[in-house]
Order: C-alpha cells, then sequence, then structure tokens
C-alpha cells in the first residue's frame, strides 16, 4: 500500500494582484510538498507552474494540458520518485475548456491515471458543465486499466448540481466528503479582495479531488486559505485549494 498526498488549485492566472500573490503560493505549496499537484489557470509563458515546481524542496516534474488556447490551461506537478509517463493525453472539452491525463507509476510499480480539469464557469450552464463531466467519465472509461484514478480540478459545480451527481454515478468519490463526510461549505471564493475580482456567484464548494479504484482518503482539508499575515483581504487565490491522504492499494 502507498501513501500518497494530493492536492489541487485554481491559481487565478495573472489577474488580481497576482505578484502580491505569488509569494503566498510558493509558501504554501513548499509547506505542503504534495506528491501529485493540479493548477487550473497556469499562463504557461510566466512558467506559473514551474516556479511553484522550483520553489518546493523537492524534485518536480511538470505537465501541462492546454485549454482554449496554447499559452494557458491547467497543470499537474509529479514529486519524485513517483514518476509520470512523459505523453499527455489530452481531452477538449469545448467552451475553451480541457482536459489532461497522465499515466504515473508509484514507488511499489502501482500505475494510476491522474488527471485535471477545469469546467466552464458561467453560473446557469449547468448543463454544460454536464455535458462536460460526461465526456469526461466517457474518456476515463475508455483509459486502459489501473489500480486507481484521480481527477482533479476546478468543476464550478457545487454538490447539488448535475456534474458532481454524474461523477459520484460514475464511481467516482470526493475525497473531502469521504474523510470528512460532507464537503466544506466554500472554496470559493476566498476573501481575496481586487478591483477586477470576479464576483458572479455565491460562495460554494466548487473544487473537488475525485478518487475511483483502489484509492481511499485518509484525511482532506482546505489549504491557500490563509491571508497574508498584514493584509486580511490578501490570499494566494480567489479559490481554496484542496488537500488529501490517499492510500493506493
Amino acid at each position: 500500500m502507498t501513501t500518497l498526498r494530493i492536492a489541487t488549485l485554481n491559481i487565478l492566472n495573472l489577474a488580481d494582484r497576482w505578484e502580491e500573490r505569488l509569494p503566498l503560493l510558493l509558501a504554501d505549496a513548499a509547506a505542503l510538498r504534495p506528491d501529485l499537484l493540479g493548477l487550473q489557470e497556469v499562463v504557461y509563458p510566466m512558467q506559473q507552474d514551474r516556479l511553484l515546481a522550483a520553489g518546493m524542496p523537492d524534485q518536480y516534474a511538470v505537465h501541462r494540458g492546454w485549454a482554449g488556447r496554447p499559452e494557458y490551461g491547467n497543470s499537474l506537478l509529479v514529486r519524485g520518485p513517483v514518476a509520470a509517463a512523459a505523453a499527455v493525453e489530452r481531452l477538449e472539452l469545448g467552451h475553451a475548456r480541457a482536459a489532461h491525463r497522465v499515466s504515473v507509476r508509484l514507488v511499489d510499480g502501482t500505475l494510476l491515471h491522474v488527471a485535471v480539469t477545469h469546467l466552464h464557469h458561467r453560473v446557469p450552464d449547468a448543463a454544460i458543465r454536464d455535458e462536460q463531466a460526461a465526456a469526461l467519465v466517457a474518456w476515463l472509461d475508455e483509459a486502459p486499466g489501473t489500480a486507481a484514478q484521480v481527477v482533479m480540478g476546478d468543476f464550478n459545480a457545487d454538490p447539488t448540481e448535475p456534474a458532481y451527481a454524474r461523477m459520484v454515478a460514475a464511481g467516482f468519490r470526493s475525497a473531502f466528503a469521504e474523510a470528512n463526510g460532507s464537503e466544506p461549505a466554500v472554496t470559493w471564493p476566498s476573501g481575496l479582495q481586487a478591483p477586477a475580482m470576479d464576483t458572479d456567484g455565491d460562495p460554494s464548494c466548487l473544487d473537488y479531488v475525485w478518487l475511483r479504484g483502489e484509492a481511499r482518503a485518509v484525511n482532506a482539508r482546505l489549504w491557500a486559505d490563509r491571508p497574508a499575515v498584514d493584509d486580511p483581504t490578501l490570499y494566494p487565490s480567489d479559490h481554496l485549494g484542496v488537500v488529501t491522504t490517499v492510500t493506493i492499494g
């Protein structure tokens, strides 16, 4: 049996006080040291994912999956000695959204598939998110067999939406709910204040680590959830992250 720390966070691209937020992101990621870290809204020319990887006291491989345009999208950071295949499989979800999947081999030889995604954001468009979740599930169902599958990201869907129900019906379990009995009340917004920040929608749980197969959540909590010591309006992102300790096998 292998134990992994798995985390996800929407880092909010380069908007809303990025230069002030970056030191908080670096500090929180370095303290967390996850084995697998899924990021959304990464601006690749700014090397945001590689900055976070370089700021942690371990060796990380970075695997990208663009969404909407080649310079922007999702990223998966894999901490050695866990090894990920060089090949990245990408699924186009429409509406400038995508998912990407990487085969990850653990130290004991166990193989799992890890996917990162970010679903459509407009609040009224629950049907679009459900279609995207259906495409994601079908794609993962067709993948070669592994001990477990992990899907993480910003689903922009609260637990009452059809997209959430579709993941559950497909055999996926939310790590946070499995470990704590229910989802967190809020993963967006975080408390970040900025002139151009997104205010569309009510505070809700939108971010998840999903598990299927021989994976069990031992514990789970929020992370990137503390403001700057000297500024209660400054957070690492407008989302809070989810981190879980998972046993495989």
